[in-house]
């Protein structure tokens, strides 16, 4: 059996180039197949990876802590204390990279011009750094110093349409603990640039300068985490929630669902993708394979003439076949892990920000090498190539060789 897969390997081979330009044809729908497939499968997890940074590092996390019923009613009744031992020392663990707590509360914001509704959130500097892309994102001025600082900083925005700026002054409004209204004039000592939405609802000062404004204690609104890529963060929020069962506990899919829901989206477009290009390779495959069958009906009557079992013919074309297209399945990952390489130092979509700011996108996006895709598709790519070319495959094994020897005559 290995002599006669030795002997038909070769035949094989050189049977292939008897019609180069037909061999050509084929190998380039298969590589150019495969490479489509692994490149867009890097080029759609880069694009997910550099969505979910730059939309959790802006104020989601990884995962967030409220009292319950906070996210349906985010007011100051609904509040929670500082976390407790068990709680911290969950908080803790290794498998967490950074957390923080705020105050947030629903406000309104009034300068000489306008006003307007936005979201108060209270932070602590030092900590903020470790969990949001905010403190980064400031362009004009100046961040919070520490958790006492009563500066407010807004977003570009949002002191466009109030028509103030770096260094005025103006007054926020919120409910305080005896559910009267509290006003107090912050000034305004810097502006950040974000997505719109951040932009036009969220301002930022110091937590216990924003306790102090609505006459609060040390109470705070949430706890947000961050956790590292490689990390399972349902596994943390279920250790989290074991550490606090009384407080709710949500992973950013709970958090933001539209991210979550592109975030699948992105997962299962590859295979949509992989089923358009493969219904396209297979109509190039069995259009070629069945070309060479037709042209070589003669040959094919004289090996059964000769004495070649019909499953020997069946070997032979499939065997053809099976090195055609896994050839171009090299082909195809050469071209694939070349075209990533040269794009791994990133890919700069600053030029469509306005569009990727409305879907949530990254500005740059790098590609990685997926080993486990390479493998997987390139594999699967060429079993289905296969199993489309034993249709030609048997038809050849069914020549007649009383047809082959009419044609001789």
């Amino acid at each position: 059996m290995i002599d006669t897969l030795k002997t038909f390997g070769s035949l094989a081979w050189r049977n292939l180039w008897r019609n180069s330009r037909r061999t050509f044809i084929t190998l380039i729908v298969v590589s150019v197949g495969l490479w489509s497939i692994l490149f867009f499968n890097s080029f759609m997890i880069a694009w997910t990876q550099a969505s979910k940074q730059a939309t959790l590092s802006v104020l989601i996390g990884s995962g967030q802590i409220h009292a319950p019923g906070y996210m349906d009613d985010p007011s100051i009744d609904r509040l929670m204390q500082p976390p407790d031992a068990a709680l911290t020392k969950a908080l803790n663990a290794p498998d967490i990279t950074a957390w923080a707590t705020r105050l947030q509360l629903p406000g309104v914001v009034v300068s000489e011009y306008k006003t307007l509704p936005i979201t108060i959130v209270g932070v602590d500097p030092a900590l903020e750094r470790k969990v949001s892309s905010i403190p980064g994102k400031v362009v004009k001025g100046r961040y919070l110093k520490d958790v006492s600082d009563d500066g407010i900083i807004l977003g570009l925005n949002l002191a466009k349409r109030l028509k103030t700026g770096l260094g005025r002054r103006v007054i926020l409004m919120s409910q305080n603990v005896e559910g009267k209204l509290a006003e107090q004039s912050f000034d305004v000592v810097g502006l950040f640039d974000a997505d719109k939405n951040t932009e036009d609802f969220y301002a930022f000062t110091g937590r216990t300068a924003e306790q102090a404004f609505v006459g609060l204690k040390n109470q705070i609104a949430e706890i947000v985490i961050v956790t590292p890529d490689t990390v399972n963060v349902d596994t943390t929020v279920k250790n989290l929630q074991a550490a606090a069962p009384k407080l709710d506990v949500k992973s950013w899919r709970k958090l933001s669902l539209f991210l979550a829901a592109s975030d699948t989206f992105m997962q299962g477009f590859i295979y949509v993708w992989l089923g358009v290009v493969f219904a396209l390779m297979a109509i190039g495959i069995v259009n070629t394979q069945l070309m060479t069958v037709f042209e070589r009906t003669q040959e094919f009557g004289l090996l059964r003439a000769l004495g070649m079992k019909s499953r020997l013919v069946l070997l032979l074309v499939a065997m053809e076949s099976a090195v055609m297209i896994g050839v171009g399945v090299l082909l195809g990952i050469v071209m694939a892990a070349a075209t990533i390489w040269w794009l791994s130092s990133g890919v700069d979509l600053s030029a469509f920000a306005a569009a990727l700011e409305m879907f949530q996108g990254g500005q740059v996006l790098y590609l990685k090498y997926q080993p486990q895709a390479f493998i997987q598709f390139s594999i699967l790519i060429w079993l289905l190539g296969i199993i489309v070319a034993l249709w030609p495959a048997r038809r050849a094994a069914k020549s007649n060789p009383v047809d082959a020897m009419r044609r001789l005559t």
